[in-house]
């Protein structure tokens, strides 16, 4: 088995940061359903800001609110206004690796999808700036 990534949301926007909270990532439920990821799966979060990396578990946040919310101890290492790619990995077999193409969701400064591919080379890249 090879470890790879299955989906990435790509430079979404951190709008909150709960240090109170239990612990997780909330994330809108329409960016989960984009990119494939249910709710309680492992996800890793890369902070394109600061540079720290994280893994933690997805929990929705309600559909269409375009949140991305850093709960409990990574509140500390991420914060509002940060830029982020989430990424989720799943094991397929050598076999496999020829044939995988991951889902790649866009979103732009308001966390909405602008692109879904399975293709890194398929959409320009522009910074999202606030």
């Amino acid at each position: 088995m090879r470890f790879v990534m299955r989906s990435k949301i790509h430079r979404a926007t951190v709008t909150h940061a709960d240090v109170d909270y239990v612990g997780s990532i909330s994330i809108d439920e329409n960016l989960l359903q984009a990119a494939g990821i249910e709710e309680w799966e492992k996800i890793h979060v890369l902070d394109v800001t600061n540079g720290s990396r994280l893994e933690t578990y997805v929990v929705k946040a309600p559909a269409g609110s375009g949140q991305i919310c850093i709960n409990g101890a990574a509140a500390h290492l991420v914060n509002p206004g940060d830029l982020v790619i989430l990424i989720t990995y799943e094991g397929i077999t050598v076999e496999a690796m020829s044939e995988h193409k991951p889902t790649i969701v866009h979103v732009n400064a308001q966390n909405e999808i602008v692109d879904i591919s399975q293709d890194l080379d398929a959409v320009e890249y522009v910074e999202f700036g606030p």
